[in-house]
């Protein structure tokens, strides 16, 4: 289920230009899980795994004009097909790997990760890097714009019982990285998780 970041580059690198055509009607689900996230204007906020920044404009929506938006991407063609589409003016792009952020600890309020837990190296190190740079009290959003049974057929597959997403194997992994689950949403239509930073 892992991936090592230079498969994760060399995969969506050569997609990043086309990738918004090949989704193009998420953007209200992206809007939604957002929402569910629960931020405040003034709110710091970081887009693990930002891609090509969909999630951006209504995270900034969300948090306001004296937010922080911030989205980190360690593909450079994908953080290059966001400026494309213009939303790096709704936060500023890092060029970073989500296991060695270049923030310090407690500094954002909220961290949103679209189809990031697939594509963590090490997920319980990964999810603890972003436990360290969130405030106590602070939330993890997980999302993806469908649930797991959709993308498994999506992709002609079967969903197995190792899936990390899975909720019985992802409950434990989060505590263990100082996240606890507050709710868990694995529809069709819908994949959203959401955990508050203990501590």
């Amino acid at each position: 289920m892992s991936d090592d970041p230079t498969r994760v580059q060399e995969f969506f690198g050569v997609r990043a230009a086309g990738w918004d055509a090949r989704f193009p009607d998420d953007g209200p689900a992206y809007a939604a899980a957002v929402h569910d996230l629960g931020l405040r204007p003034g709110d710091a906020v970081l887009d693990a795994g930002c891609g090509t920044g969909r999630a951006l404009p209504p995270l900034r929506e969300a948090v306001g004009p004296g937010g922080t938006v911030l989205g980190a991407d360690l593909t450079p063609e994908m953080l290059d097909a966001a400026t494309a589409a213009g939303r790096d003016g709704a936060g500023t792009l890092l060029l970073a790997d989500v296991s060695r952020l270049p923030l310090r600890d407690g500094a954002l309020d909220a961290v949103f990760g679209a189809g990031l837990v697939s594509h963590l190296a090490d997920p319980a190190a990964d999810l603890g890097e972003l436990a360290r740079v969130v405030r106590p009290g602070g939330r993890l959003a997980l999302f993806h714009p469908i649930g797991r049974a959709a993308l498994a057929a999506r992709h002609g597959r079967r969903i197995t019982e190792d899936d990390l997403r899975a909720e019985p194997n992802l409950r434990p992994v989060l505590a263990g990285s100082g996240w606890r689950m507050v709710s868990y949403v694995d529809r069709d239509d819908r994949y959203l998780v959401i955990a508050v930073r203990e501590g």
